[in-house]
């Protein structure tokens, strides 16, 4: 079993400055990707969710409680669910970019980074992201 992890690890793409650059790529695009899909659900669902309760607003203005905040939740739960959903996914996202700046790209994460980067070689030009990765223009 150590031989195997081992001949992992030395398998030689690892070493090559290419795949590691393009490695890097495909991990800025995640990242982008999910700031992406945080900036889009902010826009798109908490207006409409805010907008919604807006009457509710009007009365916490007057008569600011917690029973207020919770029965506005329990009336409104489409609307509590979505700027639930977006509060949980920044906060999400926050907490993954941050330990990876701290600490470091896990060793699962490199994996999946390296598995998904070989499967976009493999396909070649065909692959949505392979002229982000590669940095190369497809033929038309």
């Amino acid at each position: 079993m150590v031989e195997s992890e081992s001949s992992a690890q030395d398998h030689p793409l690892h070493y090559d400055p290419a795949f590691r650059r393009e490695l890097e790529r495909l991990h800025r695009l995640t990242v982008y990707g999910r700031w992406g899909t945080v900036c889009l659900l902010w826009l798109l669902l908490a207006p409409l969710s805010l907008w919604s309760l807006r009457s509710e607003f009007v009365l916490w203005m007057d008569y600011f409680t917690w029973t207020a905040v919770r029965y506005t939740i329990a009336y409104n739960p489409i609307q509590a669910f979505f700027l639930s959903l977006c509060i949980g996914m920044t906060v999400a996202v926050l907490l993954w970019q941050s330990r990876n700046i701290l600490w470091g790209i896990s060793d699962r994460q490199t994996k999946r980074l390296e598995k998904q980067l070989l499967q976009i070689r493999q396909q070649g030009p065909s692959h949505p992201l392979w002229r982000w990765v590669t940095n190369e223009r497809s033929a038309p």
